[in-house]
């Protein structure tokens, strides 16, 4: 594993995740009250042996570039590094990235280091946990140019994902992005017959899905890279590369998640927060690494909380129901509040001196979830100041709105109710 490279792409604007993304990358948007996206791969390829890790940045990046530097620290001796790739004009061109591998392109230069022999491309907003040993084990015994890690997946679900198609030794020959047709899923079926004699249960799986994640040959790489300018992996790169070079399967059957929207960040959190989470935070063998924080344990006066992740250095006040529900770090609750179904993200800090008079003067709500607040249903982001008696649901079940009452401090996607960041929100506020 030390001869492998990865490289973690940051991803473009996250207009889907917006307005999540409106102040940072993908790779930082927060995940169950304490980690950030970027965490899922980096830990990812440390569990593996994968030491030497560049991760490509573009949009709002301070946030993502802050984390990274304040927590992936190798020992001198290690030769390992955790280091930023953001886009830049350079001497060869002053475009930003327009795609995957228009990206990994504009920075071929950083792959020429000692001793390294394959690239391992990965993306930086999905959730998952692998062991890209076995994935290289699968690359080497087949002695393919190019492998990618596929998912078994129902045939409804192919038309967001890249679909492929294999032959019985696993090397793929078909390739087709988001099929929206019947004829262009005819041409990528896979018998579940063959997914079982490769030891996976397929459960009348038939369709194999790119998990977005490449390990390549370093010579196939740049050879694929100088003799093309397409700018995308999946849509354009992959489909003509199979003709040209051995491209293998890897199956992967454990728990994966492409966090692109609200909708799927809003469920992958909760799903966390289950008495039997599909996705075990918990590792003994493979943890998930993050920024060390030294924050007091969370303090809660008779309150209740049921299936929820709450994070360190909160406080809950007295007669509170926290329900399926992720709070973040440093989040004050106040008394008598309710919170179902929702993610709150806490606060980067606790409430400054600065703002400290005009809290208690009542000119201001403080940072957090204000006495008598009910929440069901949505995101609040970090460093709200949510005021007294706030009621935040979608009771009009509306799908997306810019604005809600005339306010863009909240907005509504996949019908789902999310409070901006810094927003301050008045006392008795009905949404």
């Amino acid at each position: 594993m030390w001869k492998t490279l990865a490289l973690v792409l940051g991803g473009g604007r996250g207009s889907r995740l917006y307005p999540l993304t409106k102040y940072r990358s993908k790779p930082a948007v927060p995940l169950a009250g304490k980690y950030r996206l970027i965490d899922i791969p980096v830990s990812n390829c440390i569990n593996s042996g994968v030491r030497r890790i560049y991760v490509l940045t573009q949009f709002n990046s301070v946030s993502l570039h802050r984390h990274i530097r304040q927590t992936y620290n190798f020992d001198i001796f290690s030769g390992g590094f955790v280091e930023i790739l953001a886009a830049q004009q350079t001497t060869e061109g002053t475009a930003w990235y327009q795609g995957t591998a228009d990206a990994v392109r504009k920075n071929l230069m950083h792959l020429d280091q000692f001793g390294v022999e394959n690239i391992l491309i990965l993306s930086g907003d999905q959730l998952y946990r692998m062991d890209f040993s076995e994935m290289l084990r699968t690359h080497k015994e087949t002695n393919a140019d190019v492998s990618i890690a596929a998912l078994p997946v129902d045939r409804k679900e192919a038309s967001a994902l890249g679909i492929m198609k294999v032959t019985d030794e696993g090397r793929i020959f078909g390739f087709v992005e988001k099929p929206q047709t019947e004829e262009e899923l005819s041409e990528v079926l896979v018998d579940p017959g063959w997914i079982e004699k490769k030891g996976i249960q397929s459960h009348g799986r038939d369709c194999l899905a790119s998990m977005g994640i490449y390990l390549f040959k370093r010579e196939t790489l740049l050879d694929i890279l100088d003799s093309t300018d397409d700018e995308d992996f999946g849509k354009q790169i992959f489909p003509r590369a199979i003709n040209d070079y051995h491209v293998q399967s890897h199956l992967f059957d454990g728990y994966w998640e492409d966090i692109g929207t609200i909708r799927a960040f809003y469920r992958a959190n909760l799903d966390l927060a289950k008495a039997n989470p599909p996705f075990e935070l918990a590792s003994a063998e493979a943890p998930i690494y993050s920024r060390a924080r030294f924050l007091p344990p969370t303090f809660t006066e008779g309150a209740t909380v049921k299936r929820s992740l709450i994070a360190d250095g909160c406080t809950i006040g007295e007669g509170s129901v926290i329900e399926n529900s992720v709070v973040g770090l440093r989040c004050r609750i106040g008394r008598n509040v309710t919170i179902r179904n929702s993610i709150i993200m806490g606060s980067d800090y606790y409430e400054p001196s600065s703002s400290l008079e005009e809290v208690n003067e009542g000119k201001l709500p403080a940072i957090g979830i204000g006495d008598g607040c009910f929440i069901d249903g949505a995101i609040v982001d970090k460093n709200a100041r949510l005021g007294s008696s706030v009621h935040i649901r979608n009771f009009e079940k509306v799908e997306n709105a810019d604005e809600v009452d005339g306010s863009d401090m909240i907005m509504i996607r996949d019908g789902i109710v999310v409070v901006n960041k810094n927003a301050t929100i008045a006392d008795g506020t009905h949404v």
